[in-house]
């Protein structure tokens, strides 16, 4: 099984698909492709309808959306385990992880990951209307679950992957969260799968400018 990638500085989709491959220790070869280079998309062509990464080889079957990628690892590897058990909070997860999936277009143009960075960002009413829906989901289910292991479900699952990369981004652009969602986001942090995806992260030295938003921060 091999999954293509771009920049873990950068990449949030392919962060969400690499995250439950390696949540779950299966096993996966990566291929991290450099953002915005000829290289990216001539390694792609051919092989995903879209040239975009996430993309999943394995066999015959080829995946190239990231909540795409994570169904099928979780119904051909995982016997459905990376979602809810029960039908009602699988369907509240399944919502919730494509509103994701669908939403906050104006916190992911003006908030970009970039994982190596610390900024400031000047951010517009629809971006802090993005932050506090993202807040109030994120409240809402810890009360509701957060005694049950700290997930948003209580257990990992598809919507804690799903969510992870605006874990990065609070972290990157210094956003103030109230006391639940802050111990979320240092759930998500402390994750060994998280750390060592920021670990690689840190490494790179590959500039995507269109990623650099904001200037620098203390």
């Amino acid at each position: 099984m091999k999954l293509y990638i771009g920049n873990k500085n950068y990449s949030t989709w392919s962060l969400r698909a690499w995250l439950l491959l390696e949540k779950y220790d299966l096993n996966f070869q990566e291929t991290i492709l450099k953002l915005e280079t000829d290289a990216f998309y001539q390694t792609l062509s051919g092989i995903s309808p879209t040239n975009k990464v996430p993309l999943l080889v394995d066999g015959d079957v080829v995946v190239w959306e990231s909540l795409a990628i994570c169904e099928y690892i979780n119904e051909a590897y995982l016997s459905g385990k990376a979602w809810p058990a029960n039908p009602e909070l699988r369907a509240r997860a399944r919502a919730l992880s494509s509103e994701m999936h669908s939403g906050f277009l104006a916190l992911r143009a003006e908030m970009p990951m970039n994982i190596r960075a610390k900024r400031y960002v000047n951010l517009s009413a629809a971006a802090q209307k993005d932050i506090e829906r993202i807040t109030q989901i994120w409240r809402e289910q810890l009360q509701e679950f957060g005694q049950q292991g700290g997930w948003l479900f209580g257990d990992w699952s598809i919507a804690d992957a799903m969510f992870a990369p605006v874990v990065m981004r609070f972290l990157t652009y210094g956003i103030e969260l109230g006391s639940e969602e802050s111990v979320y986001m240092e759930k998500v942090l402390a994750c060994p799968a998280i750390d060592k995806w920021r670990a690689a992260a840190l490494l790179e030295r590959d500039i995507v400018p269109s990623d650099e938003a904001g200037s620098p921060r203390d």
